[in-house]
């Protein structure tokens, strides 16, 4: 369908869509559904194809020994990894989705663990190739690629696998390791579960007469409420039951941050953010000069937080008023097909051809919109090499639902751009420059909205939003980067970690971040378990992409309107280059050609400037409604 069209089709459907709060299943509108059926038609069909892999990993074991006689025989090594790959991959984002869909049901996550189970398998059965690779001389494999033409889509990769060489160890040795991933994942799945199935959440009663049962979903959306003790009700509420279950959530994050440290001490690493880093060749140096960037402009954060203080009329800011809205009455509520209709009107600057791929994933069965009982809560997209991506939602109907849509779109055009462009083997990103993809939709979203506000109070609940937006992604995910990477040195001077000890540590972040002491921002103790529900702390050295993302996409952004201004498309065409790269070169190589260089501090001292000027704008919006005896604070 044409892009004109489809956006006015999707006005229309707007109506009476709103989001209902969580059902079963069963009773979501099947065009608001991810289609599972593109992997395969049913879960016989993958059960199937499970049964059929374990015989195909097998066989693979015939190229070990024999990746050095040949340029064939390695190109036909190479090719069959592939196969293997795109096909493990296809079972375990079925796996993984069926589970998603309802936790509570055994058989899906059974599922799961057999897709994990065979991923093991094929990690140790593949374990022989980049201890085999380094054995050859250099300048022989490298000759090799020349003189086969599936080798040269091969290229890159085999340049990364020599630069493994010191962390490699013998193809016996790393079989061994391998195996670890049959429990090294064991500390993420008990946390999954038990916060988002098991755990006996309260059920509250609001100042609006809701009784709300307060699970990851539901604190989500009433995190918002315009009444300060709804909102310590439910921030209460929810961060107690947590506490009640703090020393196993600790058990298992402690379990995680060993299995971390493993694989990092037994491939010779100094230390587990290091390991984390050398994969996508990421200098250490880029997430320390991160935290001290942000550590020296907390008095930016304390701005923005006693300039909310202020919009909302509080004598004391509490942990618990960062997520209300800042202006009264600014509670629009969006259908999902507005929300689709407004995010592909955002992402306009990126062009026709963008926009229409992205309109037609929204209609291909990409999504999963809507929250269900049982799902899984928070959002994410995972893609399939040769097929298209599949996006998780809880939607409810929100800005922040419009927003999250938004980001998720830009990891999938991302995957569709790289799939579209390049072979299997340079395909993949980085999680580094991805984040750059969907914090960029953000911020186009965040102008088109602003641009088409009319009135005041709308203008700051968006620039209030946008402000948030820099809260959460840079100042909050660097908070965790500093908590993940103590639990992990702690971890590695000896010293046990607990779930007690791990909410100590937390709550004095929270504090300082926050300005606790300077009176700044109230932070009850009872929020000290807040990283207990955290997943991405079970990701090793995950969260700090989040903030150099926004870093970059902030800059990114700035340009490609810049340059539409000027009537230029060079800004949008280096970045969609970024994205169509794939995995072809390493990401803060990617991102320098780009346009930004994240081993300096520049691109963070513009998204700085651009958070003080955001905070500018709405003090001349108040100062101007002062003037007039309108100003919207409450």
């Amino acid at each position: 369908m044409a892009l004109a069209p489809l956006l006015t089709a999707l006005a229309a459907l707007a109506l009476g869509a709103s989001p209902a709060p969580a059902a079963e299943r069963s009773a979501i509108p099947e065009r608001y559904r991810w289609k599972l059926q593109d992997l395969y038609p049913s879960d016989a069909a993958w059960e199937e194809a499970r049964a059929a892999f374990p015989a195909r990993v097998a066989a693979f074991a015939r190229h070990e020994g024999h990746l050095g006689d040949s340029a064939k025989a390695l190109a036909d090594a190479l090719t069959e990894l592939a196969a293997l790959e795109i096909e493990l991959t296809r079972i375990e984002v079925y796996a993984s989705s069926r589970r998603d869909e309802d936790l509570r049901q055994p058989g899906p996550r059974a599922m799961r663990g057999e897709a994990e189970q065979l991923a093991v398998q094929a990690s140790a059965a593949s374990a022989f190739l980049r201890p085999e690779l380094l054995a050859l001389p250099a300048d022989r494999l490298r000759a090799f690629v020349p003189q086969d033409p599936r080798l040269a889509d091969w290229s890159f990769w085999l340049e990364n696998q020599l630069r493994w060489k010191p962390h490699t160890l013998s193809s016996a040795e790393e079989r061994i390791v391998a195996r670890t991933g049959d429990f090294a994942s064991t500390g993420r799945d008990v946390q999954a579960v038990l916060v988002t199935a098991d755990l006996p959440y309260p059920t509250v009663k609001l100042s609006t007469g809701e009784e709300v049962r307060l699970d990851q979903s539901a604190f989500e959306r009433t995190r918002t409420s315009p009444d300060p003790a709804d909102r310590r009700k439910v921030f209460e509420g929810f961060f107690g039951a947590l506490a009640g279950y703090q020393r196993t959530l600790g058990a298992a994050l402690a379990g995680q941050v060993q299995a971390h440290l493993f694989d990092a001490r037994v491939h010779r690493f100094d230390s587990a953010l290091e390991a984390a880093l050398f994969r996508d060749d990421v200098p250490t140096a880029v997430y320390a000069q991160l935290v001290k960037d942000v550590n020296a402009n907390l008095p930016t954060l304390h701005r923005y937080l006693a300039l909310r203080k202020r919009m909302l009329g509080l004598d004391v800011l509490g942990y618990e008023d960062l997520y209300t809205p800042l202006v009264k009455g600014n509670d629009r509520r969006f259908g999902i097909d507005e929300a689709m209709a407004t995010v592909l009107a955002a992402v306009a600057p990126l062009g026709t051809a963008y926009q229409e791929q992205l309109a037609k994933g929204y209609q291909s069965g990409w999504t999963d919109f809507l929250p269900s009982t049982g799902k899984r809560g928070g959002a994410y997209s995972t893609g399939v090499y040769g097929l298209h991506p599949f996006q998780l939602l809880n939607f409810d109907g929100q800005w922040l639902g419009v927003s999250t849509l938004a980001h998720e779109s830009g990891h999938s055009m991302h995957t569709v751009l790289a799939s579209g462009h390049q072979p299997y083997p340079t395909a993949e990103y980085a999680i580094f420059v991805a984040e750059v993809a969907s914090t960029l939709n953000e911020n186009l979203l965040f102008r088109h909205a602003l641009a088409e506000a009319k009135d005041d109070p709308t203008r700051l609940a968006l620039l209030g939003d946008r402000l948030e937006s820099l809260r959460t992604t840079l100042f909050r995910q660097t908070m965790f980067a500093e908590f993940e990477l103590a639990i992990h040195q702690r971890a590695e001077k000896g010293e046990a970690l607990t779930g007690e000890a791990m909410s100590a540590l937390y709550l004095g972040l929270l504090r300082r971040y926050h300005g606790h002491d300077q009176g700044i921002c109230r932070v009850s103790e009872r929020y000290a378990v807040e990283w207990s529900f955290v997943p991405h702390f079970y990701r090793d050295f995950y969260v700090y992409q989040y903030a150099t993302s926004i870093v970059a996409s902030t800059a990114l952004a700035r340009a490609i309107l810049d340059d539409e201004a000027r009537g230029s498309t060079a800004a949008r065409d280096r970045y969609l280059a970024l994205l169509s790269a794939g995995g072809s070169d390493h990401p803060v190589k990617l991102l320098q050609r780009a346009g930004v260089d994240l081993t300096t501090s520049a691109p963070f001292t513009a998204a700085i400037q651009e958070m003080n000027g955001i905070m500018d704008r709405i003090e001349a919006i108040l100062a101007k409604g002062q003037a007039a005896g309108t100003a919207p604070v409450r």
